[in-house]
């Protein structure tokens, strides 16, 4: 976790708790956990990037991305290691380097390669057997905020986080 410096993150049932809602316009809708949004403007604070790469397409991805700064979206992504491959060359970055995030089998060929596999709670058994962790909290519920701060602290940079809701004060009491 030392070499973190990118974060990708699936979406359906990591970023969401994997529910779809589809109205009767045919009109998609998903709901967003804030503790994640949290997490993931935690990471850029500590100059984290994140990416997003999802096997499927929707509206509402592309907007809380936007929301949220992350700069590379993939989505409609059936072989998400091409993307992954991509994302990394554009960076630099070598394997050791990424966390990624997922909780299905179409994770599993990134979760092979990626120095840092992360398992939400409510993951297919067979993506937490490949994890080096599992979170304790499931997709959409919180999973991306745990992992975030986790590796932020793992790293040494937790003070600046902490910087702005310290009020001068050089200690806290949690």
């Amino acid at each position: 976790m030392k070499e973190i410096k990118l974060v990708i993150i699936d979406v359906d049932g990591v970023l969401t708790d994997g529910s779809i809602f589809i109205d009767s316009e045919g009109r998609e809708s998903k709901i967003f956990n804030v503790l994640d949004g949290t997490g993931i403007s935690y990471l850029h604070r500590v100059n984290i990037k994140t990416a997003i790469i999802s096997g499927r397409t929707s509206k509402a991805v592309d907007h809380r991305a936007k929301e949220l700064n992350i700069a590379e979206v993939h989505q409609g992504i059936k072989n998400k290691l091409d993307v992954y491959d991509n994302i990394l060359g554009k960076y630099s970055l070598k394997d050791e380097e990424v966390c990624y995030i997922g909780d299905d089998l179409i994770d599993l060929p990134i979760f092979y390669r990626a120095g840092f596999p992360v398992a939400v709670a409510n993951a297919m058994p067979v993506v937490k057997q490949y994890s080096s962790y599992v979170t304790k909290a499931k997709g959409g519920c919180g999973a991306v905020r745990e992992v975030a701060e986790k590796i932020i602290k793992f790293q040494d940079k937790w003070h600046i986080i902490m910087e702005r809701y310290q009020n001068n004060r050089n200690t806290l009491v949690f």
